[in-house]
């Protein structure tokens, strides 16, 4: 290394993982936050014989870090950035033909690859942070490592980390050497101060700010769920102090513009103490100098999706032990520091090792796209860290085909190539392309602003329209607002590139019109129709339900497109929305207007009907009653819905069929395989093989009184299986007096109640299941009641039947008990036999 370079930890480990590159092509680097990693890795490496004068492409997991990593590198080589060193983000870059070192995120990486799958030019690619497992880098780096396998066998690839355990990853990237830096931090004092009952952790954080402030020197770094929380903290704080207090007060968080961002990471000048309000941010690849005190709050936000409801929102949940030593450790990189930490220490226990992988919580609709753009049929071929779900997966797919990226046969489309090249969720995405061909791109790409970044006018109801109006006449309100302009003025000029010009006729589109139909083009489940009555409710076309409040503008509005509701899987709050005519959707949206017969179960009459419909997804814009005799598979396949939307109580179940289905139950738990799933899940996935031969012919649910539960249930096992059902379940057991008793297939285990007088002489515990289950005898006293519950019959004889005996005799002196219950008879009388 040059030797104006400081000495820093990671100087120890770099000779060991270029000796790794060059014996070869992949490597995982574990190095603790301040070891230096971010910065003397890329620096490292840029001179080495196998780049051959290639770049280096360093993924970050966001773009403040990767700017500031840039900037730092570039500083210690004593030039600006974009020479040596630049980087790439979201609409924004600095970079020129000189450029050996490009810092890129948001998803630029992937791009790159979809672009040039060689990836000419490139001689390493550094994942950095790769801890955070955002999905941007778990699909960036399997797309990499796929290249490299078939492509590229001369491209290195180096994952670094911080806190993530690097054995499955080194094996991932073909047991790779895994090098570890010991790091260098200075101690930090752990404090917990955990809040008052129901106190607000804005209160709690300023008390806590307030005390480091009076014990403590230093500048602080305060960490915070979201930027609600940090105003509020802000508006608290600014009070306290005035100039003479030389106290800086300042917000980080990712919507804050360029500007403000740096302007909270630099020093603090001389004589003055900076409060650094930061989200999780600030959490990973920032050094913000002067900083000795952290505070914790113990929160972070985070985006969850909702398969049921088709939605991603926001939620605030703890934080693991890995984020929590991330942030303490930030107290600890100059000198020795303090951590205050606003709960408890015996929670800090509870809490989970580790935050959940993106991939596991996000929506895959971005993620599938990509992978179809790839040529990827079958997800699991890809070299996957995790292997993101089937059933999302599925659902991804669902949505992209209802926006035309997708085929039938999940091949991308010429839309789908389009959408893929636009910066933003894909539903977005499509709304931009439609805008675009429409000649609507303007307010397109307002629309898909404020659907990208938070609303800034909360305050003013759900009717979108105001805000594509209070941007277009420049008065959106705040930074907030001017973000949001900025951005719809980038998408636009990306627009202008990816998407071909109008080719479409607008004339049938009044202007209150034209934010509904783009809406509805991104979201076209969510295209709501209202319901009857007073309320504002509609009905989705996804299926689903939203509701208004009843003093909304939009209230009276017969036809709506929602782009924003809450995560509520039957009825959900409408957040955003816009008013669309029916006419004009009907033109719009000819393509997925469905006509016919629809045969159906009504669940406010119990039946199933047959109407001739006109319909959008759930909605019905037209429909008839039908005379025609209509097929009898779909009244048979309607009243299977109709029993799956009652569930299985609807059906009439004795004695015996319940007793069947724990015999079979029970089966299937010894052997799941071979057995059918009992359970009301796995009866109700499966009506269309077990029930549907039996519910043909019947329409309403009074009639499902006709059906014999048990004989359908047989139905669903084979010849073979019903020779072996009594065999390995058996309905009785044969006690020593001769008795049938029943066994109890119960969820713990089946059982036998049999009174204990019945089983003497007996030596060994009845068995089921070709002997391999031990059936539990719950020995019965004469009047009924529990004695004893064994599944050892021959050691309740010799053990603790004196007890019972000694107990029971005196109760029931007319019944028997024998000194020698193995050499007694077995009797169901009453009086004790004469000797």
């Amino acid at each position: 290394m040059t030797s104006d370079f400081p000495s820093l930890p990671i100087d120890a480990v770099l000779p060991a993982l270029k000796t790794a590159l060059v014996d070869g092509t992949n490597a995982v680097l574990q190095a603790p936050p301040g070891a230096g990693k971010t910065t003397m890795v890329p620096l490292a490496l840029r001179d080495a014989d196998w780049l051959a004068g290639r770049k280096i492409i360093m993924l970050e997991p966001r773009r403040l870090a990767a700017r500031a990593s840039a900037r730092r590198m570039a500083q210690l080589l004593g030039e600006q950035v974009g020479e040596t060193v630049g980087y790439r983000v979201r609409f924004d870059s600095k970079v020129s033909a000189q450029t050996r070192i490009e810092v890129v995120t948001e998803g630029i990486l992937v791009r790159q690859i979809q672009d040039d799958p060689e990836l000419s030019g490139i001689g390493a690619l550094i994942f950095d942070e790769f801890h955070e497992r955002s999905l941007d880098a778990d699909l960036g780096l399997a797309l990499a490592l796929e290249s490299q396998a078939a492509l590229r066998d001369d491209l290195r690839i180096i994952v670094m980390s911080a806190t993530l355990d690097g054995g499955p990853v080194a094996a991932l990237m073909g047991d790779c050497p895994l090098i570890s830096s010991e790091g260098r931090a200075f101690p930090v004092q752990t404090t917990y101060m955990p809040p008052k009952p129901r106190e607000w952790v804005e209160t709690s954080m300023v008390a806590a700010i307030r005390e480091a402030l009076a014990t403590q020197h230093g500048s602080i770094l305060a960490f915070l769920p979201g930027q609600g929380e940090i105003t509020r903290v802000e508006s608290q704080l600014r009070p306290l102090f005035s100039a003479k207090d030389k106290v800086i007060i300042a917000p980080l968080y990712g919507a804050m513009d360029t500007r403000a961002q740096d302007l909270a990471i630099q020093p603090a000048p001389d004589g003055h103490r900076k409060i650094v309000l930061a989200t999780a941010i600030a959490e990973t690849s920032l050094t913000i100098d002067g900083i000795r005190v952290v505070v914790d709050c113990g929160l972070q936000r985070l985006p969850r999706f909702d398969p049921s409801s088709g939605m991603t929102r926001l939620i605030t949940v703890k934080s693991s032990q890995a984020s929590a030593e991330q942030r303490r450790g930030r107290a600890g990189r100059l000198e020795p520091g303090i951590c205050y930490r606003l709960w408890a220490e015996a929670e800090h226990r509870a809490r989970p090792q580790f935050s959940p992988a993106e991939i596991a919580e996000a929506d895959l609709a971005p993620l599938t796209l990509e992978l179809a753009r790839w040529g990827v049929a079958d997800v699991t071929s890809l070299p996957w860290l995790d292997v993101p779900e089937a059933a999302k997966i599925d659902q991804a797919r669902d949505v992209l085909r209802a926006l035309d990226a997708l085929d039938d046969a999940n091949r991308i489309t010429q839309m789908g190539q389009a959408m893929a090249a636009l910066p933003v969720h894909p539903r977005l995405a499509h709304m931009m392309v439609r805008g675009q061909q429409l000649g609507l791109a303007d307010t397109a790409c307002a629309v898909a602003a404020l659907l990208s970044d938070r609303d800034f006018m909360r305050s003013a109801g759900a009717d979108l329209r105001l805000r594509v109006e209070a941007m277009a006449r420049g008065r959106a309100p705040g930074m907030l607002g001017e973000a949001t302009r900025q951005l719809a003025r980038r998408l636009k000029q990306v627009g202008k590139i990816v998407c071909r010009p109008a080719d479409e006729t607008t004339d049938d589109i009044d202007f209150t019109d034209r934010v509904g139909l783009l809406v509805a083009f991104a979201y076209p489940d969510r295209i709501g129709e209202r319901r009857r009555g007073g309320e504002p409710r509609y009905r989705l076309s996804g299926g689903r339900g939203g509701v208004l409040p009843k003093e909304d503008g939009l209230a009276p509005e017969p036809w709506l497109a929602v782009a924003e509701l809450d995560g509520q899987s039957r009825e959900a709050k409408i957040y955003l929305a816009a008013p669309v005519s029916q006419g004009v959707l009907e033109n719009h949206f000819a393509s997925q207007i469905r006509t016919g017969t629809e045969v159906f179960w009504d669940s406010q009459n119990d039946m199933v009907v047959a109407r001739w419909q006109r319909r959008i997804g759930a909605l019905v814009l037209e429909e008839k009653p039908v005379h025609d005799a209509v097929d009898p598979a779909k009244l048979t396949q309607a009243m299977v819905d109709g029993v799956r939307k009652m569930g299985l109580s609807c059906l009439n179940w004795s004695k015996e069929s319940e007793h069947l289905r724990t015999r079979l139950a029970f089966l299937h738990e010894q052997d799941s395989e071979n057995w059918p799933d009992m359970s009301d899940a796995g009866l109700l996935a499966t009506l269309e093989t077990w029930l549907a031969p039996y519910v043909t012919g019947i329409v309403r649910r009074s009639q499902l009184r006709q059906v014999s539960v048990a004989e359908a249930l047989m139905s669903g096992i084979d010849w073979n299986q019903r020779q072996k059902l009594d065999q390995l379940a058996p309905t009785h057991w044969t006690v020593p007096t001769g008795s049938h008793v029943r066994i109890d297939y119960r969820p713990e285990g089946p059982a036998l109640p049999v009174r204990l007088q019945e089983m003497f002489g007996a030596t060994e515990t009845p068995k089921i299941a070709g002997g391999k289950v031990a059936v539990t005898l719950h020995l019965l006293s004469p009047a009924q009641r529990p004695l004893q519950v064994t599944s050892d019959l021959i050691g309740f004889w010799q053990g603790s039947y004196a007890q019972v005996k000694a107990e029971m005799k005196g109760r029931y002196p007319r019944h028997y008990w024998p000194d020698d219950p193995l050499q007694a008879e077995p009797t169901r009388r009453i009086k004790r036999p004469k000797s």
